[in-house]
């Protein structure tokens, strides 16, 4: 059973013990890595009862958690150690070097994922150099879509242009790891092995200015939802509770109508302005609304070219950008500020952590 199972791990990591570095780096592989001990609960996750998730998931947070702790533990005992010996490292510099913090988009990146796991989804990833057969044709982009461009996508290399699959790019979206996620859960007949329910954190690229409201890079993070009977009010029961959850209890969102390849019908979501509370002030322009995120229902067109039976399975999905959630957070007025690493910026969000 999978809690018996995270109880041992439990019981492991508070009796971790290293002698060295070396020591310590190899406990962080084998519990916290990508190919850990920790993130592989996460494959049996998804197949945990749904009345179970929540338990099982603040076990699996605790879990990681403790090990954070102990491994951080282990390595400032030995660095204690180190600094008590009459060893001198000649190397050294000669000033004392400051820790830094955890930076303002980990922070708030850290809590949309807690957010969502909460509500039993399931962390995805996926490559950030990616073919256009997944980052725009399986997304339902038509082959003459203006997203296509150079002007806008970052292509390695493009040696066939009617070969999708041999067009590689930097990912312009996360949407990427959704097609790729949908095509591993169903069968050859299109039965989906369980319900999709997966959001997918990670870094895209766009040709842009950079400005103070704009980057050739930022942070995406992508939610989607697929089984029988999906319907356009689970989405937004859902993105009501992430709002809450976010931006405080009293929150109300709005969805208008947009239009994405990827999504029919398709909306884009407006939260109350937290600042104001709705009244209108200069940060929401005096309308009471902020926008944060689109949202939809997944386009048949994108479930059949995955490999999904449309006629019998529905889904949602949406995506919101790191960036722009932290500015609406934090009120940080340059995007630019999130990626020039001034210690100075970075300790402004020193309470944060």
């Amino acid at each position: 059973m999978l809690l018996e199972k995270i109880e041992e791990l439990l019981k492991e990591v508070s009796e971790l013990s290293a002698s060295n570095a070396d020591e310590i780096e190899q406990l962080r592989l084998k519990y916290l890595s990508k190919k850990g001990e920790i993130n592989a609960l996460m494959a049996d996750f998804r197949n945990v009862a749904a009345d179970q998730k929540k338990e099982v998931g603040i076990k699996i947070n605790e879990l990681k958690q403790k090990a954070f702790d102990k491994i951080n533990s282990l390595r400032e005992q030995i660095a204690s150690a180190e600094t008590e010996s009459n060893d001198i490292d000649l190397t050294r510099s000669a000033y004392p070097i400051e820790l830094g913090t955890r930076h303002p988009l980990n922070i708030v990146r850290n809590e949309i994922i807690d957010i969502f796991s909460r509500m039993g989804f399931v962390l995805a990833d996926g490559p950030e150099v990616e073919d256009d057969l997944h980052v725009f044709t399986k997304m339902n982009f038509a082959a003459d879509h203006p997203a296509r461009d150079m002007q806008d996508t970052f292509f390695v290399e493009q040696t066939d242009p009617n070969d999708v699959t041999k067009n590689i790019l930097l990912r312009s979206h996360t949407s990427s790891v959704q097609a790729r996620v949908m095509e591993q859960m169903h069968d050859e007949n299109g039965k989906l092995t369980a319900p999709i329910r997966v959001i997918c954190p990670g870094r895209v690229y766009r040709n842009e200015a950079i400005t103070a409201r704009a980057h050739c890079f930022f942070h995406q993070i992508e939610g989607l939802y697929i089984d029988k009977n999906v319907s356009f009010t689970d989405l937004k029961q859902v993105l009501l509770t992430f709002a809450r959850e976010l931006f405080g209890p009293d929150t109300k969102i709005r969805l208008r109508p947009s239009y994405f390849p990827f999504t029919e019908p398709s909306a884009e979501m407006d939260i109350s302005c937290h600042i104001c509370g709705g009244v209108g002030c200069g940060f929401c322009k005096h309308t009471g609304w902020v926008e944060i995120l689109g949202c939809g229902m997944v386009d048949p067109n994108v479930l059949e070219l995955c490999g999904i039976d449309s006629k019998e399975y529905s889904g949602y999905a949406f995506g919101l950008g790191v960036e722009r959630i932290t500015n609406l957070k934090y009120q940080v007025s340059d995007l630019r500020l999130f990626s020039e690493n001034d210690t100075r910026f970075l300790r402004e969000f020193e309470a944060a952590n």
